[in-house]
């Protein structure tokens, strides 16, 4: 009996020997699966859902003023539209001039020759070069007024919803030019001027930039 018992105790010695390493070997597998990989799944999955909801923040769009010509032809007014808030600065500045060229809602009218078209935007340091089609001139009213209210519609646009932007020079046909009708001098970039542009009724002009 006493072998017998003697011998049990041996066997089950082992058995939680064997019981121990194989439960060691576990932790010891975990523990450098843990290190190896650094983070905790549950993190993990936070993470990447934090990241798909800024990723998602990023495409709100963002409001900005764009400046169409008035319904008795006098001045500019402004106006908010939507364009996408993207962090690459040609595609909000593409956005805005687009919207330009097209038609704004009623009594509103576009400081635009109908025809004109976007070419191509260069942007240099703080200065936006816009690339228009011939239309921008040849099809122009030719007034001094009208050709100022053309000019700082996409001066104003740019400068005022394009942070990074402080001045803009227009192109045509990928071309320097004097002028679009013989009035304002476009051989430089110029900063904004909201001298011609509508003020609600008992506020001054907003500052012009010297």
């Amino acid at each position: 009996m006493r072998r017998t018992n003697r011998k049990d105790q041996q066997t089950w010695r082992l058995v939680a020997l064997y019981a121990g390493i194989s439960a060691g070997t576990v932790l010891a597998a975990w523990l450098v699966f843990r290190l190896a990989v650094g983070v905790d799944p549950i993190g993990t999955q936070q993470a990447a859902e934090g990241l798909a909801a800024g990723n998602a923040s990023a495409r709100v769009p963002l409001t900005a003023t764009l400046y169409y010509v008035a319904e008795d032809g006098m001045e500019l007014v402004g106006l908010d539209r939507e364009v996408p808030a993207d962090p690459d600065i040609l595609v909000r500045t593409h956005a805005i001039i687009e919207h330009l060229l097209t038609d704004p809602p009623a009594p509103l009218v576009s400081a635009f020759p109908e025809g004109t078209r976007l070419r191509a935007i260069y942007i240099t340091d703080s200065d936006a070069y816009v690339d228009l089609s011939q239309e921008v001139a040849l099809a122009h009213s030719g007034g001094s007024l009208e050709e100022l209210f053309t000019v700082y519609a996409l001066v104003n646009a740019l400068t005022a919803s394009v942070p990074e932007i402080l001045a803009v020079q227009i192109l045509i046909e990928g071309q320097e030019v004097d002028t679009l009708a013989g009035h304002v001098d476009l051989r430089h970039p110029l900063e904004q001027n909201m001298k011609w542009v509508s003020q609600p009724d008992g506020e001054e002009p907003a500052p012009t930039a010297s």
